[in-house]
Formats: structure tokens, C-alpha cells, sequence
């Protein structure tokens, strides 16, 4: 060995034994965070030991002879209790009611026409004959299915050129669709991150965002919603612990109507070093003065965010997902995705009726001017009659927030009465007392349609309050 590379060495040597305290301090912390996570599993096992023997052996004997009836399981005990409560206070299920033809501001159901607030239809796609002739000339075609994975059975045109056409609408260089919104970032998520990272994501962020952070087995940590003050102290704290991090946000959260601070977020996630994941499933169409989402709305560049993530469900009035990004992101996701690789590919009805509902975004932007005034009104006119509308900012989505799930389910009944069909949102899926009706606004709905449906609302709220004083 040459004198030089001694030298080399020892002046290197000062540097590794910083890098190792460095890096025996990042597992001594990360150990604590895992051990915290099993301090639940912890405290169960002392009560196990210090349970009485009976109890132990009673618990032994009931191992391995669980029910075969899906009727023990916890999750149907919930939905009876849900059904019970319903009963005693002569409450009807608001849910899974059945529709008699295509949903627009209007729809039937059991023979009655209703005012309908529950549709993301946001531009009123779903009755647009470019969508409809679209996908018949798909399955005169390719057929109803593509029959396997694109990995396996190949693609069809319509596939690729789905794909430019979201690329271009983000400006960015490249997008892949999926059969399902949920599934893209429960595969996209669980794809990209691992073990050794860390994910940060809004309190009020999806299920979906939740079940992919799960898969990816990555330190995943909440930050209270739209408090970027509590993200960066969650990324002071816990970044440098990690090799790579992502931020994970709603671009419009689905379900209190407000926006993220996009250029702030992107500062904190260039400052950090993170990704950053945005799910754009309620804003394309919906914001931006064209209809093209966060970065049009806010005057960034697309390419600065990593991860534009959308559904094809709401404003595009069919059903799948996509990622847009980076070429390499979408070569990443499109060799090791499961949901992709292992999943059948978007059929040809639906992927070539979305391109058409795209092109009518494009080719029409009024629908989304007119979107965005009816939010306004809607919101406006929802203060001025005094209903809690939350955090909403008049984008699409306004959330009357009433408070208890029964008051919520009496509203309900009372709603669907008087002609109006708007759903409630209860616990667990919002806070105990939290309960609150969504109101998705179109491009389609009508002034007076608008004006109807706050009318009806705080009518049927006063009632439900007086019946209660009185009570």
C-alpha cells in the first residue's frame, strides 16, 4: 500500500466514526419507534400471564374452534348494532338504494323522480352521447374485456392512447391507468415505498392511502390535516431516520371540500428530500380556470410533483385509476405493481370512454366554469342560511355538517321525503359527532336546483332540532 493511501484513509477515518455514530443513533430511535408500535402487543401478554388459570384454560380450549358462521364475526355485529339503532328509532338505511336509469341531477328510484346531490358526475359526463358512441365502437372492436393482465395478454391501442392524453393533460412525461382509483395507491404506494421508509400522510388522507402504507411495511405517520406546521415537525423528527420519504395529500378532500396547500407542500418536500403523492381524484375537472387540477389551480409546475395520482370514476364518468409522473415512476409501476401485473387490464368500453370524456375537458371548458360558479352558489348560499359547512371552499363538494349519526339518519328520511337525494356520512367514516351530508355539485344542476336543495336542507334541520328541544 502507497503512502498516499494511508494518508487517504486517516483522513477519511474522522468522517466514518461521525457516520457511524450517525448511523447507530438513527437505529437506536428507529428500534424505539418499533418497540412503541408493540407496546399494545406488550401490555396484552402481561395480561395473559397474570389472567387466572381458569381463564387460561379456557382460553386454550377455545383456540383452533372458532365458528364457521360469518355471523360471529365482529364487522356483521357492527352493521346489526347499525340495524337495531335504525329500528329503534324508526330510521330507514340510506344506503345501496337502487337507481332506475342514469344519475344526473336529476334520478329515479322506485318510480319517483329526485333531486340528486350524490353523484360525482362533476361536468355531467355521464349523459355526454361522445362517451357513449366512444365505448360502443370500442366493443364493436376489442369486445367487453381485454381478458388478462396487459403484462400477459398485450394491450389494445385505446390503452396507450388513454395514457398519452392524461400524460399531456399533466403535463408530464408519462401515465398508467388501472382498473380501480383504490387500488392505484394501494399498489402504487405499496410498490414504491418499503421497510426502511417513512410515509407522511394527512390525517384525513383515503382508506386507500392507509392500506397501501400498510403493504409497503414503511413507517407510516399522520400529520394533522393542512397543519404544515405539524408536517414539518413530523419530518424534523423523523426523516433523517429514513432512506426515502413521501408525502401523501388530496389534491379536494372528499370529505370536507378543502384544498391543500400545494406550493407550501412542495417547499417542506424539496427541503426534506421527500416525495410528494397527490391524489387528484376530486380536483381534475374540478379546479384550475381548464379543468387540470392542483398545478393549474395554484401555478406550479406539474413536473415538480412526483406523483399525480386520479380516478376515472368522477369527472371522467367511468371507473379505473392512473399515476402520471416520471418515466421511470411508470416503467417501475408497470413491471412490479400488483395491480397491474396481476390484475386484469381497464376494459375497452371504459378506458376508450374515458379518452373521449378527456377530450371533452379539453374541447369544453365552460363546463368547468359553470362547475365552479355553482360550488359558489351552493356554498354561499348554504352560510347565508346559517348550515355548518365545515372547511369547505365551494369546490364541488360542500359538507353540511349536523352532528349525531341518528340525527344524521332522521335527516336522511326527511331528505328523501321532500324529493331530495343526498347521503349521509356517519362514524366511523367522520367523527362521533361529525355526521354530515355531501353535497356533490355539478356542472348540470340548475340555480333554482341549488337554491331548492339549501332550502329543503335547513327546513328539514330546523324541524329535526325542534322535534328534539321538544323531546
Amino acid at each position: 500500500m502507497s503512502h498516499n493511501s494511508v494518508d487517504d484513509d486517516n483522513r477519511r477515518t474522522p468522517l466514518a466514526r461521525s457516520d457511524l455514530r450517525s448511523v447507530l443513533k438513527r437505529a437506536v430511535v428507529r428500534t424505539g419507534l418499533l418497540a412503541r408500535n408493540k407496546i399494545g402487543e406488550v401490555a396484552q401478554a402481561l395480561a395473559d400471564v397474570c389472567v387466572q388459570p381458569r381463564d387460561q384454560v379456557r382460553r386454550r380450549q377455545d383456540r383452533g374452534k372458532g365458528s364457521g358462521d360469518f355471523s360471529d364475526l365482529p364487522a356483521y355485529a357492527g352493521i346489526l348494532k347499525h340495524r337495531e339503532l335504525g329500528k329503534l328509532f324508526t330510521i330507514g338505511d340510506p344506503f345501496y338504494r337502487c337507481h332506475d336509469g342514469r344519475a344526473g341531477t336529476e334520478t329515479w328510484m322506485e318510480g319517483r323522480r329526485y333531486l340528486n346531490f350524490a353523484s360525482y358526475d362533476y361536468l355531467g359526463l355521464n349523459h355526454h352521447p361522445a362517451l357513449a358512441e366512444a365505448a360502443r365502437r370500442a366493443i364493436e372492436r376489442f369486445g367487453t374485456s381485454v381478458s388478462a393482465s396487459r403484462i400477459v395478454a398485450g394491450e389494445r391501442p385505446l390503452h396507450r392512447e388513454l395514457e398519452t392524453a392524461l400524460a399531456d393533460f399533466y403535463g408530464v412525461e408519462r401515465a398508467v391507468a388501472f382498473v380501480s382509483g383504490h387500488a392505484t395507491n394501494v399498489s402504487t404506494i405499496g410498490t414504491l415505498m418499503s421497510a426502511e421508509d417513512l410515509i407522511v400522510y394527512d390525517e384525513f388522507a383515503h382508506n386507500s392511502v392507509l392500506l397501501g402504507a400498510k403493504l409497503s411495511r414503511a413507517t407510516a405517520l399522520p400529520f394533522r390535516h393542512n397543519d404544515l406546521t405539524a408536517l414539518e415537525q413530523v419530518l424534523t423528527a423523523h426523516r433523517d431516520l429514513h432512506k426515502r420519504a413521501l408525502i401523501v395529500v388530496e389534491g379536494l378532500y372528499s370529505m370536507d371540500g378543502d384544498l391543500a396547500p400545494l406550493p407550501e407542500l412542495l417547499e417542506l418536500k424539496e427541503k426534506y428530500g421527500a416525495w410528494l403523492m397527490i391524489d387528484e381524484a376530486h380536483t381534475l375537472g374540478v379546479l384550475g380556470s381548464k379543468g387540470h387540477g392542483s398545478a393549474e389551480h395554484f401555478g406550479i409546475d406539474p413536473r415538480r410533483v412526483d406523483i399525480w395520482m386520479g380516478t376515472l370514476s368522477k369527472t371522467l364518468a367511468t371507473c379505473g385509476g392512473y399515476i402520471a409522473g416520471r418515466q421511470e415512476l411508470i416503467d417501475i409501476l408497470k413491471y412490479r405493481a400488483p395491480a397491474l401485473v396481476y390484475s386484469v387490464g381497464l376494459s375497452p368500453p371504459l378506458g376508450a370512454a374515458a379518452l373521449a370524456a378527456l377530450q371533452v375537458v379539453k374541447a369544453e371548458p365552460e363546463r368547468v366554469v359553470r362547475l365552479q360558479a355553482n360550488g359558489k352558489l351552493f356554498l354561499t348560499l348554504a352560510k347565508n342560511a346559517g348550515l355548518d359547512t365545515g372547511t369547505s371552499e365551494g369546490y364541488a363538494i360542500v359538507s353540511v355538517i349536523v352532528g349525531d349519526s341518528i340525527k344524521a339518519g332522521r335527516l336522511s328520511d326527511r331528505l328523501l321525503t321532500r324529493g331530495l337525494n343526498v347521503l349521509p356520512i356517519i362514524y366511523p367514516a367522520v367523527p362521533l359527532k361529525a355526521a354530515r351530508f355531501r353535497f356533490f355539485i355539478t356542472s348540470e344542476h340548475t340555480p333554482a336546483q341549488i337554491q331548492s336543495a339549501v332550502r329543503i336542507m335547513r327546513e328539514e334541520l330546523d324541524l329535526v332540532d325542534g322535534r328534539k328541544r321538544a323531546a
